[in-house]
């Protein structure tokens, strides 16, 4: 995606040594089911939860876990790898690598929601109606505790988008202008909203795609009057601000899908617009 990086992720630091926690790990149950896969991942999962599992620690060999699962090694490979993609587990290679429980990250969350918008189970008034949950309590987060660091950051970066319209670079000022939201998320030092927000971002940028952007001179207008309200720590009047914007943004975005011309050639991402309209 070529918005702006993402956000480092809060995550949490294993204190305990990695070779141990391999070693200690309770003994896992014997799977005999037709996925047997899935009842692999969902006991490590439950690992997880439980806390026998941590953050940075190292899964026992692939041959002992299959072992343990009675099951194949190829299976025991399949359900790690699933845990991989989405997002449990990590691969280092070398002679101290193996599967890792990764650090708290929400990569695998972020592309899951955005692969149920690309599939057609969430729909563009689904978006709407979480941006704006979202956005309005990022804001109040970061009214109540962001940090001067955060503010500054706000500030340069309604500067940089300033900067952009100026030379007429209306791409890099939506690039700027979507990282904002990165920043007031990460403010909030909430780390479910940072994973919400980057979900509603990764959709934006899908449907910008193929929509037009609203004018710099609104949508510039009403971050000016927001970082003002940020500064101020003016809760409600921040909060008030977003929810005009989203609304305008809204507004605009639907004119522009009722007016597509029908007969034009229409790309997947079209496509997957109509059926929302």
């Amino acid at each position: 995606m070529d918005t702006a990086q993402r956000l480092k992720k809060p995550g949490v630091t294993a204190s305990r040594d990695k070779s141990e926690a391999a070693n200690t790990l309770a003994p896992h149950t014997p799977v005999q089911t037709r996925r047997a896969f899935e009842e692999v991942a969902l006991q490590i999962r439950s690992q997880l939860s439980s806390g026998k599992l941590r953050p940075g620690d190292r899964l026992p060999a692939e041959r002992d876990l299959a072992e343990q699962f009675g099951l194949s090694r190829n299976t025991v490979r399949e359900a790690l790898r699933t845990l991989e993609i989405s997002g449990v587990l990590e691969f280092r290679k070398g002679t101290t690598g193996g599967a890792f429980v990764r650090e708290g990250q929400g990569d695998g969350v972020v592309t899951g929601i955005a692969d149920l918008y690309r599939l057609g189970t969430l729909g563009h008034e689904h978006l709407t109606e979480a941006r704006m949950v979202v956005a309005l309590a990022t804001t109040r987060a970061t009214c109540e505790r962001g940090s001067q660091m955060d503010l500054d950051a706000l500030v340069n970066n309604v500067r940089a988008a300033e900067t952009a319209v100026k030379a007429g670079n209306i791409g890099e000022r939506v690039s700027i202008n979507l990282e904002f939201f990165r920043i007031l998320a990460n403010a909030s030092r909430n780390p479910l909203l940072i994973i919400l927000t980057d979900a509603m971002i990764e959709i934006q940028v899908l449907l910008l795609e193929v929509l037009t952007p609203a004018p710099s001179s609104t949508v510039m207008a009403s971050r000016r009057r927001l970082l003002k309200h940020l500064l101020a720590r003016d809760t409600e009047r921040a909060i008030s601000e977003m929810e005009v914007h989203l609304k305008a943004l809204e507004h605009h975005y639907v004119s522009q899908r009722r007016n597509a011309p029908a007969g034009a050639t229409q790309s997947g991402a079209w496509q997957r617009i109509r059926r929302q309209t």
